[in-house]
């Protein structure tokens, strides 16, 4: 219409591809352009706020730490000398005012100079506490943002205050100014978009209209030699039915002749399937077809889309030869997901018999009907076989199969012989494959009494593969087909003895496994306690639980270590603790910080000092071990050590890194002890504290190691919130059953760390069995204190021992009054054992000596060690304590023998 009217077309028309393309262009510029501008505006919003508070907030602290500042504030006239210096100082850093203010809140300096003087007008507390406060305000001159920094002497001391502030209209322009950038390329944009829209048309038009017959002719013979050369068949069928088309491919596919254009799909003398799939004219993707001795691949769909003649073409592709190599990948691929099945399914444990047993499950009914598992004896006892193959005894321990088999039963005591296949196979590390059993070829030879019987069974095929790791034949697996079975081939054998194989590295595995924890286990039952010491303080009860080997992760024994040691006194001490790691250098660690605790605890030193001298100890042995091997020290061990002393009453508790103990009061409420907290052993450079609390009598004391409470499928808040439950349900049960129900309701069956748990009941010594005296710096008050230990331990019942008793009490009072400063107390404490102790504020210890036979003193002490079974010094927080323990026994104490005298 345009062409025939004399106007000009329009590239741009909007009935055009080309017009409507040109549209959408304009409009994605637009929203693109709109978007920009919002953007823009958001972010000058946020960048001028941003840029106001980082401008006010530098400005604040370049004003409060300039030189001279505190000078300034320090003179009698601060704004003379600070007015001029904060005026420069605004206009050059471009901010609206700066003002200085003491640590009243008064103007010093101000833009306005009638302010000065003048109360600040917000917010100064968290600068005066030496924060800097930054807070956006509505003020006289507009929205701004202002900044309040503090002014600190040398010493830190706050003695005044720099307030900057901004306008947000001052920081505000700068993305404004990017509008008119942006409307320009916009309008850029906009005209690329038509130029391109008009060259684009131009060369559609000239592609599409400038073709003549000689190229329409040669597109056509190109198309029709591709049509004929391509290995596909192709067949076009119109609306009847009737063949159109069919290239050459597909005349060869189908047997057809050259004159089978315009016939009917009847007609054409096809394939039943194929003739019906023609026929119908429906969609088909892909579907395989049987045509004589091919399996074709047919895809058909309608010619009508888009406007197209009515019909259908369908495309013919010969895939007999893929679909023979399409099953062998099948098998290839059932084979792969049958081995990595068995990596899921095998092994899951480092339990060796849980592993055979997962072997033989998993090959039955997926390759074979029977499968046996037989292991060296050797590999049961978790030892290394020394010898390999036949002549080794081994004994079978897992089978999977119906029952009734005429097979060995689990259990079952095996040596294979060496004039078998089987036996000398072994011997090699090599698989056997009897394809025919009743061929009785020379497997029969192992048994010939149950040979028969198996065949009889039903068994016609077998394969007994090596179980090898590390070169070593741990035992064999046998696999066996009855029935209407297939019987084993060459390709099975391959498969079998890659399952098995994967496999023996499970067993081997396992085996090395338990042989460690074995060990581990019986080192680390070694260096706990066996049995419960003699004391009165507590009733003590103990639970230690190994971590259950074969879980992996935390599986596997710990160091986990627990510790019940008599002290002087009648007291006792109870210590928990946790090495880090498993296995044995865990069980190792565990028994000498064990033994350094014991060595410790004979000082009679509290228990923050003690847990120093062991932080110590721990540091030292790291360097050394990382010197001397580079391995993993002792770093990060936890300890809990407390002190409980009947006769007061006290228990004093110190931890290091470890968890708090749980305190179960006599009406049955519990706790968590408030003790303080101090580093794991072995990071050094903290000091630890001491936490003192009184407990009543028949209070539990539970000390416990993380294992306990720890758990991967709950918070360890919630696992301290069970055990404190725990303890206060079972508050009235005795130390023992407590035990044991803590334990049944928190542990797993299977619990995957250690596990020490100690719980001790308070007893408190009752009055009359404890003595005091207060002894002055008098030699002749040594008498009336021998006096009034003999009428204590006659009221005791304890004739026998007076002899000794004041003895001993003599030497150690005239000690401290001859060498001590007073007060001097003296105290008797009749326990499993009568304790002597004299106390002073004397912080010298006196040392044992042997003296010369012409010397005149020196024999007090020597006199001490012979008549006591104990003696020693505890020093306290003002003085020390001389203490010397003599038996109970129905005779008394007996006099030692001394030679020469």
């Amino acid at each position: 219409m345009a062409a025939r009217s004399g106007r000009p077309r329009s590239v741009l028309r909007m009935r055009t591809v080309a017009g409507q393309v040109f549209l959408l262009q304009v409009a994605i510029v637009v929203l693109l352009v709109a978007a920009a501008i919002a953007a823009l505006v958001l972010q000058s919003r946020a960048g001028s706020e941003r840029e106001a508070r980082n401008r006010s907030v530098a400005v604040a602290e370049t004003f409060a730490n300039s030189p001279g500042m505190e000078a300034a504030l320090r003179s009698p006239d601060p704004t003379a000398i600070l007015q001029p210096k904060a005026e420069r100082a605004r206009e050059r850093s471009d901010v609206d005012f700066i003002v200085v203010l003491d640590t009243e809140g008064i103007r010093y300096t101000h833009p306005l100079p009638d302010r000065i003087g003048k109360q600040f007008v917000g917010n100064i507390r968290p600068a005066l506490e030496g924060e800097v406060l930054v807070e956006r305000i509505t003020g006289t001159i507009g929205p701004l943002v202002q900044a309040v920094v503090p002014v600190q002497d040398a010493r830190g001391r706050v003695i005044g205050l720099v307030s900057a502030g901004v306008t947000l209209d001052k920081v505000s322009g700068v993305s404004e100014d990017q509008f008119p950038l942006l409307f320009g390329a916009a309008a850029g944009v906009l005209l690329l978009a038509m130029g391109g829209t008009a060259l684009v048309t131009r060369r559609l038009r000239r592609q599409t209209r400038g073709l003549g017959p000689a190229e329409m002719t040669r597109m056509y013979e190109h198309h029709d030699a591709v049509l004929h050369s391509v290995r596909e068949g192709v067949l076009i069928l119109g609306d009847d039915r009737r063949l159109v088309l069919a290239n050459d491919e597909a005349r060869r596919l189908l047997g057809l002749s050259q004159d089978v254009e315009g016939r009917s799909v009847g007609e054409l003398g096809l394939d039943p399937r194929m003739s019906r799939l023609l026929g119908s004219g429906r969609i088909a993707t892909d579907e395989i077809v049987p045509v004589g001795d091919r399996l074709l691949a047919v895809n058909q769909r309608t010619t009508d889309q888009e406007g197209g003649p009515p019909g259908t073409v369908a495309t013919l592709r010969d895939t007999t030869e893929l679909q023979d190599l399409t099953g062998r990948a099948d098998l290839a691929r059932e084979r792969l997901r049958l081995l990595y099945d068995a990596g899921t399914e095998i092994g899951t444990t480092l339990d060796v018999l849980r592993t055979c047993e997962e072997l033989a499950g998993f090959a039955v009914g997926r390759l074979a009907d029977y499968v046996s598992v037989d292991l060296a004896e050797a590999v049961l006892r978790g030892e290394e076989p020394t010898s390999t193959g036949a002549d080794v005894d081994m004994r079978r321990v897992a089978f999977a199969g119906p029952e009734g088999s005429a097979l060995y039963p689990v259990g079952h005591p095996i040596r294979f012989t060496p004039r078998t296949r089987m036996g000398s196979g072994l011997g090699r590390g090599e698989a056997v494959l009897e394809e025919d059993l009743t061929a009785f070829s020379g497997w029969q030879l192992q048994d010939p009494q149950r040979a028969p019987m198996l065949v009889d069974a039903g068994m016609h095929s077998m394969i007994a593969v090596p179980l090898r790791a590390r070169g070593v034949v741990l035992g064999v697996a046998m696999l066996w087909r009855a029935g209407t079975a297939e019987p084993f081939e060459e390709e099975d054998l391959s498969l079998v003895e890659e399952l098995v194989a994967r496999a023996a590295v499970s067993v081997d595995n396992a085996r090395r496994y338990s042989r460690e924890h074995t060990m581990a286990v019986t080192l680390q039952r070694s260096l706990l306690p066996r049995m419960l010491p003699e004391q009165d303080a507590l009733d003590v009860a103990y639970r230690y639980r190994p971590a259950q080997a074969g879980l992996g992760g935390l599986g596997g024994v710990g160091g986990d270590w627990f510790d019940i040691i008599p002290l002087p006194g009648a007291r006792v001490a109870l210590v928990v603790g946790d090495v880090v790691g498993h296995g044995l250098h865990a069980a190792a660690t565990m028994g000498r910080l064990r033994t350094a605790v014991h060595n410790f605890s004979s000082l009679d030193l509290p228990p923050d000092e003690l847990l120093w001298h062991l932080d110590e100890l721990v540091a030292r042995i790291d360097r050394d071990e990382t010197d001397e091997r580079g391995e993993a020290g002792v770093t990060g061990a936890t300890c809990v050590y407390a002190i409980y002393d009947p006769v007061s009453g006290r228990c004093s508790i110190a931890r290091a890194g470890h968890l708090q103990p749980v305190i179960v009061h006599p009406d049955g409420s519990a706790e968590y002890a408030d003790v303080p907290g101090g580093p794991p052993l072995g990071l050094g450079g903290m000091p630890f504290e001491t936490l003192d609390v009184e407990l009543a009598e028949g209070s539990r004391l539970v000390l416990y190691t993380d294992g306990l409470v720890e758990d991967r499928t709950r918070e360890i808040d919630e696992g301290l919130e069970l055990l404190r439950r725990a303890l206060e349900r079972h508050a009235e049960l005795a130390p023992e059953e407590m035990c044991e129900q803590v334990l049944a309701g928190l542990v797993p069956e299977r619990p995957r760390d250690d596990i020490a748990l100690l719980v001790g009941r308070t007893r408190v010594l009752a009055g009359e069995r404890v003595a005091r005296w207060e002894v002055p710096a008098d030699p002749a008050a040594v008498r009336e204190v021998r006096a009034a230990v003999s009428r204590k331990l006659a009221e005791w019942d304890l004739q026998e021992a007076v002899f000794t008793a004041e003895l001993i009490l003599s030497e150690l009072v005239t000690n401290a009054i001859r060498y001590a400063a007073g007060p001097i107390r003296v105290r008797l404490i009749r326990d499993r054992a009568l304790i002597c102790e004299v106390s002073d504020r004397s912080s010298t210890s006196p040392h044992l000596r042997q003296a010369a036979g012409t010397d005149e003193g020196g024999r007090g002490l020597f006199l001490v060690a012979q008549f006591a079974d104990r003696w020693g010094t505890r020093y306290t927080g003002n003085g020390k304590v001389i203490w010397a323990e003599l038996p109970l026994t129905p005779s008394g104490a007996a006099l030692p023998d001394f030679p020469g005298l």
